[in-house]
């Protein structure tokens, strides 16, 4: 059963009855499971080794497991894993962990606690990341594409994906532990337990986030919100990192970068750096508002979202695909669509929550609530309701598009001669009489890289449901008279 509602008392902050989501302990637990093992399936079912989708896969009928082991290249649970894997990890972390402390940054307030006050946040995590990147820049100008970052990366990739899923494991695990410190519902260091958190269920709380924002202090780098500072690095981040990888690799296999993959790379780039510049502004979202932190966000931030949302780049790193100008100027536009609503709608949003007279904003009607809150019904906000998330799956298609009709097998002229109907043959650079070519996989390989377009659509609207019934629960019947004024969620006279 969801939790029941608690009674507040004097000088306490009263407390909304809140319901289990992902279908309760049951639902959280097969997420908790399944997810970490659809990473491991993506990266060798997808591989650099026999093809993508593995060839084996194209014919059950003959399919046997020592066959798919051979084609994935596995070793046993021990290759799962490595020490270099780990201390570069850590080290990674320890970089981004020390630029967090000692550069230049912004100390803006967030949004008011339900039990009171507000939070001091450190924001700077663009100029962590020019850091970074001009350390990448020099060490790639110096070596090319063997700069050891780039082949340390794309050589422990599957140790890489383990540790930073075991390190969102211990993470969950440790706020979950440390929440109990909490002085609820009033703590004199104003830490909170998330409103949907605390329900009484072991994994339901370990996963969704029993504190709300759960603070360290560390010697010397001093106190660190771990929700904000993982929401943005070293995940979001880190996913740039590995497209610049696989670009890299691309590179060594075929002594050329495609148009397709720089695509890729240059949209996903684009969108990291406007997160990280305008980091400010996750402080007016749902996940720092009003969501615990727990498993979902810790391997969202840290493992699903680097490793799963760089495939495009590292298919495109064992098939190169040229879109030509024709190709690339498609898919911009797609990408520049999409770029445009999500930061036109954003940008009206916290204008007009900072300072409702911005002359950008003023013109813009609103409706006001019993709770003190400004919904407006005008502009970007008034022709849905959640028309934010439009923008975001417009720029998702120009992720997948550039992998084109996706599908390739790797075979060597050994046991596969070249023959007229292998035209589209391409050998790699560095593996004598090894090439990759289309072959029977044509078109299955859009399981794997169109496979986030799909995601993240189900990831918006699961996320826009969510927010209407946060949203409902808040406001309760000037809700319903906000969807009477404004009627369509996502897509105007769609959805």
């Amino acid at each position: 059963m969801p939790p029941k509602r608690k009674l507040s008392q004097p000088g306490t902050v009263a407390e909304e009855p809140h319901g289990y989501e992902f279908f309760g302990p049951p639902g959280v637990l097969l997420i908790s499971t399944v997810l970490p093992l659809f990473c491991y399936a993506v990266t060798f079912l997808c591989n650099d080794i026999s093809g993508c989708p593995a060839p084996s896969l194209l014919h059950p009928s003959t399919f046997t497991l020592e066959k798919l082991k051979q084609e994935v290249g596995w070793q046993g649970f021990s290759s799962l894993i490595n020490t270099k894997a780990v201390l570069g990890t850590l080290g990674y972390y320890f970089l981004s962990l020390a630029l967090y402390a000692f550069l230049p940054a912004e100390t803006p307030e967030g949004t008011e606690l339900r039990s009171g006050g507000r939070l001091k946040y450190r924001f700077n995590a663009f100029n962590s990341a020019i850091f970074i990147a001009v350390i990448l820049a020099a060490g790639t100008a110096v070596e090319g594409a063997e700069f050891l970052i780039w082949t340390f990366i794309t050589d422990n990739f599957v140790p890489l994906l383990t540790t930073n899923i075991l390190i969102s494991f211990a993470l969950a695990t440790y706020v979950y532990i440390a929440s109990f410190s909490v002085q609820h519902p009033k703590d004199p260091a104003k830490r909170e337990l998330a409103a949907g958190g605390h329900t009484g269920n072991i994994l339901y709380d370990w996963f969704i986030g029993r504190e709300l924002n759960p603070r360290i202090t560390f010697p010397v780098f001093g106190e660190v919100d771990i929700k904000s500072w993982m929401e943005l690095r070293p995940g979001m981040l880190g996913w740039i990192i590995l497209d610049f990888a696989f670009m890299m690799q691309q590179y060594r296999n075929f002594g050329r970068i495609t148009d397709s993959i720089l695509l890729i790379t240059l949209s996903q780039t684009l969108y990291v750096l406007d997160a990280l510049y305008m980091e400010p502004a996750i402080l007016t979202t749902i996940d720092i508002i009003s969501d615990g932190f727990g498993f979902m966000l810790s391997f969202g931030d840290l493992a699903w979202l680097p490793f799963t949302y760089s495939i495009q780049a590292r298919y495109l790193a064992q098939h190169p695909v040229e879109l030509g100008w024709t190709g690339v100027a498609a898919v911009f536009a797609v990408q520049a669509s999409g770029y445009y609503i999500f930061r036109a709608v954003n940008n009206e949003k916290n204008r007009f929550r900072s300072n409702p007279n911005d002359p950008r904003v003023k013109h813009l009607k609103y409706m006001e609530t019993a709770a003190g809150s400004k919904l407006l019904i005008t502009g970007w906000w008034g022709t849905a309701r959640h028309i934010n998330y439009l923008g975001d799956w417009f720029m998702s298609w120009a992720y997948v598009l550039p992998t084109a009709l996706a599908g390739y097998v790797i075979r060597s002229t050994a046991e596969h001669p070249i023959t007229a109907s292998s035209k589209d043959a391409i050998f790699f650079k560095n593996a004598y009489g090894k090439y990759v070519v289309p072959g029977e996989a044509k078109g299955w390989g859009m399981l794997f890289t169109y496979f986030f377009m799909l995601y993240f659509a189900i990831l918006l609207v699961h996320r826009e449901r969510r927010d209407e019934e946060k949203c409902r629960r808040k406001y309760g019947k000037d809700w319903e008279r906000y969807c009477e004024l404004v009627p369509y969620r996502i897509v105007p006279y769609i959805y």
